[in-house]
Parts: structure tokens; C-alpha cells; sequence
């Protein structure tokens, strides 16, 4: 079938400001798997440019596909975008089938397929073996209701089909890169990149994470098979940048130790990016110079709060004291680490600032990025937050960057004023100007120079929307209002066939227990 793959684009602050593009790793995922079936495949990258509405449009009435799939990394955020252009789309081609897939709609599939009657199907999960099977279904005019991990609307009924089997092996499927001009793509200061994904999934509990619950269980690929699929990238398309797009990649000691040295025996030159926890980084203390030699140059570590009690509260299973050592570690070692701050997990007042700002000055990171608690109705800490009021009602700003929740003690410009306060303090510190401007490292200058000119311009964007752009409200709707009844109990519909239990109606719809 002919089918194009549509990717958005999104109005974020990491979507523009960095004019730098990374490819939809996602849709690529899908697409390879569509490619390997005989499928006329084309990936409509709308975030290169970015492509205005109208010019999308424009591009789909041209390519007149028989099957469009829509998706977005951002989901949550992404959805009014999408929304309207798949409205655009059925005005256009009213044949076309419509899939739409990613975080967001797999759990509000019901609200989306009741509102957008212009959607046809949603995959529910991961994509790359449900979309084929349900192209091959369309193709064949057989009944959807026999395809696993979809809904979609019947005779005014939504259907919502079994849960897909999770994907055990992960080197099964391959990325369409055919699909993208690597030329296009760069970051981190202009280095050709790609995204990748070498294991999906996450042991922990943090009951703040939209992720978890979506990848399942911790999986990975062989080592061996994804160094040399980077190798491959560098060599034959120039890539010099990996961004890992795992959520947690060294879960694992002994496979992460293989990965390093699979790539380190490539011989090739090569910068990798990515998100790990820091008690990872404290048990591989012998290991490090194995992540640096392999290309190892920066590591997100989300310290979320430094304060215990609130760790405790949310399940993030670290410590502070770990925190500061995981850090300390890695500078060590000559690898940069990126600290995450989220604020407004619960009440918080100026002493509570101050407090982190302390706190965040002990832990001395390279960089850091602060961020606002953005709950998501299927992960545990919604139902916690689930009476505090919204006071941000634009779904393409629930995107951790803006305020979205009230907080009693204190209006939403001191906040902003503190978190601001914060982040310049932590970047314009002698110390750190000293790693932007002086260090002999000739990579992690490259980095620190390239975040803080990013910081710059991040700082005068929000400072300007905060003020001038974006509209918040007072007495809002309560967070169970705005959003609906918790979805806790939906939190992994990603199952394991021999442990799933469904229960059938008629043979026709099938709800997960």
C-alpha cells in the first residue's frame, strides 16, 4: 500500500530553539517494519523548516497515500497539532485511512476516538509489529477486531483489541534510515546526529514517569549488532552524534560493559548522548573510563528534587548523597552530566527554593535543566495531585517547560522568577563559565559552549512567553476536571501474552482487566 508517515511539527522549546533537527526515531522504527512488508513507504518530516500547516497539507493532497500514520516523541503537547491537521487531512482525502499513534492517545485513545471522528485506528503501544499487521488487515478488508494492540469505533462502539505482544527481541526489527536525508539532521553544535534506542524500559518506580509503564519491562538489543549499526551510520551516512533515546540504557552492568567495548572495537570517532540514573553511574565507578572511551561525552541524570522526603514521595528510589557522587564521578572521568530539577511536585514556598538552590550548588553539575511537574493521567502521582487546580488549559504547553498546576503558597511569576533565579546562578558561576570558556577538555568545552549559547536563548524565550505569550488562569478546573479519572490501573498495556488476562464481550470488544 502506499502509506506516508507524518511527522509534525512542535512549537517546544526543544522542537525550535536549538535549530537543530534529530529524525523521528519512532516513525522510523514503524517505517522500517512497514518497508520490510512491500509497502510504498515516505516519511513527511514537518519539523524540518518547520513546515507551515498549510504546506503539510499541501504535501499530503500531493502524495495522495492510501493509508497516513501520524505521530509526535512530544505526544502529550503534540496532540492539538495533530488534531488539526488530521482534520485537514479528511477534508482533503476522505478515503485515506488515518492511524495515529504514541504515548498520549495509547491511553486516551477513548477521549480521541470520540471527539476526532476523522481518526480511523490508534495503535496502542509499540508500533512496529501492530502496524503492519494492520495494514495487512486493511489491505485484506479483514476484520480490525482480529488485530492486537488497536481501537478504533464500530457501529458507534469503541473497540479496543488486546494488548500487542511485547516486542521480546528487539534486533527483530530494524530502522527505516532510508526514509530520512542524513544531511538533514544535526546537534549538539552541528554535529550530524541520529537518535537510537538500545534497550526500552525501566525497572523503577518513579510514579511521576510517563515512560515506564508505556516500554514495559527493561529489553535490549544485542551489542555487538548495535555497535556495528553505528558504525555503519558513521561510516556510510557521516553520523557523528548518538543520541540514546533509552530511558535507562546501563540497567544492566555486565550487557552495558559490552557495549562499550563493542564499540570501542569499532575504532571509529564518535559522540553519544543520553539519560541514565546516577546510582547507575556510582555501581560502574570501575567501568567509567570504558563510557568515555566508547564516546560517552554528556549524561542527563534526573535528580528530579533534592529534597528526601519528596523523592520518598514520588518513588524515585535515589538519594541525594548519590546524586552528588554519580556527578563527581562523571566530571572525573571527563563526561558531562546534565542535572533535571522538576519543581512543584507538591506546596512549595521560598524557603523551598532557596533551599534547592543550595542544595543544587553542592551537588556542583555541569549543566542543568529545571523543568515543572506535568502529571499524566495513567502513572500514580496524577491520582496524588488529581484535586490541585490547572491553571494552564493549552494542551501544547503541557510540555514540562510551562507551569501547569496552582500552588497555593505562592502566584506562578515567583515561581518562574525562582526557577529562572536558579538556573542562572548554576550556569553563570565561576565554575561553571571556567568549563564553558577554559577547560583543556576539548569536548566538554564543545558542550558546556553549546548549552550555554543554548541557555541564552532558551532563557530570553520563556522569559518572553512567561510575560507576554502565554495565558494562565486562576480558579481552574481541578487536575481529575481537566484530564478525567485516574488511569493507574492502565499503566502497562504493553503485555506478555502468557501472563495477560483479557475478558470478551459478545467477541467483540475486549477490555484489559
Amino acid at each position: 500500500m502506499k502509506i506516508l508517515i507524518v511527522n509534525p511539527p512542535h512549537p517546544s522549546i526543544g522542537s525550535r530553539i536549538p535549530r537543530e533537527q534529530l529524525p523521528p526515531l519512532g516513525l522510523l522504527c514503524v517505517g522500517g517494519s512497514l518497508l520490510d512488508k512491500g509497502h510504498d513507504v515516505t516519511l513527511l518530516d514537518a519539523e524540518l523548516g518547520p513546515l507551515s500547516h498549510d504546506e503539510i497539507v499541501q504535501e499530503v493532497i500531493k502524495y495522495q497515500p492510501q493509508v497516513l500514520l501520524i505521530g509526535h516523541s512530544g505526544s502529550t503537547s503534540a496532540h492539538p497539532i495533530v488534531v488539526e491537521l488530521t482534520r485537514r487531512f479528511r477534508a482533503e482525502l476522505a478515503d485515506i485511512i488515518i492511524i495515529y499513534g504514541g504515548v498520549f492517545p495509547t491511553y486516551h485513545f477513548r477521549d480521541i476516538l470520540t471527539q476526532e471522528a476523522q481518526i480511523d485506528v490508534i495503535i496502542r503501544g509499540e508500533g512496529e509489529a501492530t502496524a503492519p499487521n494492520l495494514v495487512a488487515a486493511i489491505e485484506s478488508n479483514n476484520d480490525l477486531k482480529s488485530v492486537e494492540g488497536i481501537a478504533f469505533q464500530h457501529e458507534g462502539e469503541i473497540v479496543e483489541t488486546p494488548p500487542a505482544r511485547m516486542i521480546e527481541n528487539l534486533d527483530e526489527y530494524r530502522v527505516g534510515w532510508e526514509l530520512i536525508n542524513h544531511k538533514n539532521y544535526s546537534y549538539y553544535g552541528g554535529k550530524r546526529a541520529v537518535v537510537m534506542q538500545f534497550s526500552r524500559g525501566c525497572p523503577h518506580l518513579c510514579n511521576y514517569c510517563g515512560q515506564r509503564g508505556f516500554w514495559a519491562r527493561w529489553r535490549h538489543r544485542n551489542p555487538q549488532k548495535f555497535a556495528k549499526e553505528i558504525a555503519w551510520l558513521h561510516h556510510n551516512h557521516g553520523v557523528e552524534l548518538i543520541n540514546l533515546a533509552d530511558e535507562n540504557p546501563t540497567v544492566n552492568k555486565a550487557i552495558w560493559r559490552e557495549l562499550c567495548e563493542a564499540i570501542i572495537a569499532e575504532d571509529i570517532n564518535i559522540t553519544i548522548i543520553g539519560s541514565t540514573r546516577a546510582d547507575d553511574i556510582v555501581r560502574d565507578a570501575d567501568i567509567l573510563h570504558l563510557y568515555r572511551k566508547a564516546g560517552v561525552e554528556r549524561f542527563l541524570m534526573g535528580m528530579e528534587n533534592t529534597d528526601e522526603a519528596t523523592l520518598k514521595k514520588i518513588r524515585k528510589g535515589g538519594a541525594t548523597k548519590t546524586d552528588r557522587e554519580a556527578i563527581r564521578l562523571l566530571r572525573q572521568h571527563g563526561i558531562l552530566s546534565l542535572a533535571t530539577w522538576v519543581t512543584d511536585f507538591e506546596e512549595v514556598t521560598d524557603w523551598d527554593f532557596f533551599r534547592s538552590l543550595r542544595q543544587l550548588l553542592l551537588y556542583d553539575p555541569d549543566q542543568i535543566m529545571t523543568l515543572y511537574v506535568t502529571p499524566h493521567r495513567w502513572t500514580g502521582y496524577y491520582s496524588i495531585a488529581a484535586e490541585r487546580r490547572v491553571i494552564q488549559l493549552d494542551q501544547r504547553l503541557w510540555d514540562y517547560k510551562h507551569q501547569v498546576l496552582e500552588t497555593v503558597n505562592m502566584p506562578p511569576w515567583r515561581i518562574f522568577l525562582w526557577v529562572k533565579f536558579i538556573e542562572i546562578i548554576l550556569q553563570a558561576r565561576p565554575k561553571a563559565l571556567w568549563r564553558a570558556f577554559l577547560q583543556p577538555d576539548s569536548a566538554a568545552r564543545h558542550g558546556m559552549r553549546w548549552f550555554t549559547h543554548m541557555g541564552k536563548r532558551v532563557l530570553l524565550h520563556e522569559w518572553w512567553n512567561f510575560w507576554f505569550g502565554d495565558r494562565r488562569i486562576k480558579n481552574g478546573p481541578t487536575l481529575k476536571q481537566f484530564w478525567g479519572e485516574p488511569q493507574e490501573h492502565q499503566e502497562i498495556p504493553l503485555q506478555i501474552a502468557s501472563k495477560s488476562k483479557y475478558t470478551k464481550n459478545n467477541q467483540e470488544e475486549v477490555k484489559i482487566i
